[in-house]
């Protein structure tokens, strides 16, 4: 499984694992999905530690759910991203987008 959710009190996580591509886009949609209708939640935070490669989908869907989440005041957190995809985010300028939490 490449997407893995958890709720922790108002913080909803999605972990992604090894690839973030449009290969498990409708996995990362209807994680999001479910944690944008919880009203309960009040954060999402995408956990980042375990991906070695994203693409330009993966942005792509990225900012789709920031805009989701706006429309819901929700804020979303990109949490312990590394080596390449931590430079692929500042290099696409994600981190003005983005709370980066723990970037290395």
């Amino acid at each position: 499984m490449t997407v893995i959710t958890s709720v922790h009190q108002q913080i909803g996580r999605i972990d992604l694992m090894q690839k973030f591509d449009f290969h498990i886009h409708r996995d990362f949609k209807h994680a999001y999905t479910e944690m944008l209708g919880n009203p309960a939640i009040h954060e999402i935070e995408i956990g980042m530690q375990h991906l070695i490669t994203i693409d330009s989908a993966a942005l792509g869907m990225l900012v789709l759910l920031r805009e989701r989440a706006a429309e819901m005041n929700k804020s979303i957190s990109l949490v312990n991203p590394t080596g390449y995809v931590c430079k692929l985010l500042e290099v696409a300028n994600f981190d003005k987008l983005f709370q980066l939490k723990n970037a290395r």
